[in-house]
């Protein structure tokens, strides 16, 4: 069997893989041209372990399982199914970076709601503001908030959010538009955890974000399509909304003239919110277990629904 490991990987990390490819043929490669044909190597492997351009799916027979370093695959689900290999099956990492994004989106609130971002540019300018500053300050304790997807990660969001006493209001994925309308006006923060789906696409165009308070913060860790990122800076800049804490972006990496840039009150944590030290680590983990049953004919984790995209 050829195994194709398209991940970055450090020189351990290559001597773990390798391991456990065992006496099957690997192949690694993390460099590759997105818009160019498969590489050969992946055309003929059997079992892959990493994001391969989703083109690379319809050139292969051979594959069977695809084992993604994600949590989002809507970029496979859009493929054609039927120009996809036989029998193919497609997991990802459902809840593998609950943690990490909840902590990050909790960060960027905070650091926001107390003036974080401001001192840190004040320090590294040697410039004290002091007194100022701390009547422009906020504090999270009885804030309302919307939640916008309630997976994995909204739901541990809402638990670190617990002991500050918000008000939650939360939508899951039955969902409903005029629901939505109704809890904006009075929303504190606004916090978007949500796959890419069409009925998520857009949600929070111009007229969504001018029914909240000029004043609210706008937090996306899910997709960046969620949000009309140009009414979105334009409403930040104008300061008719308060700020954002933007995680996902429509084009990644962030064009260096895109206005977000410059937007007051905001931060741009460039998908960064699921890092952390030991995640690729973890990633080999699962692909590890999942190989196991893969060789014993069992049942996968994570197999991921083509049909909801998500």
């Amino acid at each position: 069997m050829d195994i194709f490991v398209s991940c970055d990987l450090t020189e351990e990390q290559i001597a773990r893989v390798s391991a456990l490819a065992g006496d099957d043929t690997l192949h690694l490669q993390s460099c590759f041209d997105a818009s160019g044909p498969a590489a050969p190597r992946f055309a003929r492997s059997e079992v892959v372990f990493g994001n391969v351009p989703p083109a690379w799916l319809t050139q292969s027979t051979a594959l069977r399982w695809l084992q993604l370093e994600s949590v989002g695959f809507g970029e496979y689900a859009r493929l054609n199914r039927r120009a996809l290999p036989d029998g193919l099956v497609i997991t990802n990492l459902p809840d593998f970076f609950t943690e990490p994004v909840a902590e990050s989106a909790l960060a960027g609130i905070l650091a926001l709601y107390r003036g974080i971002d401001r001192l840190v540019t004040l320090q590294h300018d040697r410039e004290w503001l002091g007194d100022p500053l701390r009547k422009e300050l906020r504090t999270l304790a009885g804030a309302h908030i919307v939640m916008f997807g309630y997976g994995a990660i909204n739901r541990r969001l809402a638990a670190l959010i617990g002991p500050f006493g918000c008000q939650l209001t939360r939508f899951a994925s039955d969902w409903q538009s005029a629901d939505l309308d109704a809890a904006l006006p009075s929303a504190d923060i606004v916090i978007s955890v949500a796959p890419e789906t069409a009925a998520t696409t857009a949600v929070f165009d111009d007229r969504r974000l001018g029914l909240m308070k000029h004043t609210a913060l706008f937090v996306n860790f899910g997709r960046g399509s969620v949000v009309e990122e140009d009414a979105l800076v334009e409403r930040l800049r104008s300061a008719r909304l308060g700020g954002a804490v933007i995680d996902v972006t429509l084009c990644e990496p962030l064009p260096r003239d895109h206005g977000l840039w410059a937007c007051p009150n905001t931060l741009v944590t460039q998908h960064t919110g699921g890092g952390s030290g030991d995640e690729m680590d973890r990633k080999i983990e699962v692909f590890a277990a999942n190989l196991a049953r893969y060789r014993q004919g069992k049942p996968l984790a994570g197999v991921a629904d083509l049909d909801r995209g998500y």
